[in-house]
């Protein structure tokens, strides 16, 4: 995929600084909704090659750094996560953002001890959407097989949840919204922009959100919402 942005800064209650990085490709792959895997490449050279042009960009200002890619941590080449390393150090930062697949929950407690040595804390993000599992397998594609919220959330700090499909309502937005909550220290929430993918935008769910969800928990402290597109600009 090509003229992404992978560099920003995000202000509001966490401001931080986020890096859209490049690796070997999701190792699930299979959600109907996702075309972001499409970013991405075999080559561990060419993946280092553009990651290392990122994250020079990182200046450590808010000792706060979000590190998205196409998947989850563990499909990032081991440069760059050499490289992140050094950043903790050069640039003291504090905190570490990663995302990771449920199928990869076990690479966690590694993940956390290795940036740990670093003087990094590591928040760790879990892709869940929807805590409607019906929904979220049948439709969705997720590959989340446990039911129990709170057993899904072992390990993990953080979610994603995605709103603006045909077959979500209200009642099921805020459910996800409070159970996201109850299970996690912080939601991301995304409203479904077009793309590329089987699964596309329902306006009238996405307007639900919008108009009775959105001015209830737009100042949550420990909710981000991206109205315009959802992973940071991949669709």
């Amino acid at each position: 995929m090509q003229d992404l942005e992978r560099y920003s800064v995000i202000s509001g209650a966490l401001p931080r600084e986020i890096v859209l990085l490049r690796g070997c490709g999701c190792s699930w792959g299979r959600c109907t909704f996702c075309d972001y895997h499409l970013d991405k490449s075999a080559s561990q050279s060419e993946n280092f090659a553009l990651n290392r042009q990122v994250l020079r960009r990182v200046t450590g200002e808010f000792r706060h750094l979000e590190v998205i890619n196409s998947g989850s941590f563990c499909e990032l080449d081991s440069e760059t996560m050499a490289l992140l390393e050094q950043l903790c150090r050069e640039k003291e930062i504090k905190t570490l953002h990663f995302e990771c697949h449920w199928m990869h929950r076990d690479k966690i407690p590694a993940l956390r001890e290795r940036f740990a040595a670093c003087g990094a804390s590591v928040r760790v993000r879990l892709g869940v959407e929807t805590f409607d599992n019906e929904f979220r397998e049948n439709t969705l594609h997720k590959g989340i097989p446990e039911h129990n919220p709170e057993r899904i959330a072992q390990g993990f700090d953080e979610c994603n949840l995605l709103f603006g499909l045909n077959g979500q309502t209200l009642q099921s937005m805020q459910y996800d919204l409070e159970t996201g909550l109850r299970c996690f220290d912080r939601l991301y929430v995304n409203l479904m922009t077009p793309n590329s993918a089987p699964l596309q935008p329902d306006p009238a769910v996405c307007g639900q959100f919008v108009h009775e969800l959105y001015p209830v928990y737009k100042n949550h402290p420990r909710i981000d919402i991206l109205l315009k597109n959802t992973d940071f600009g991949v669709g």
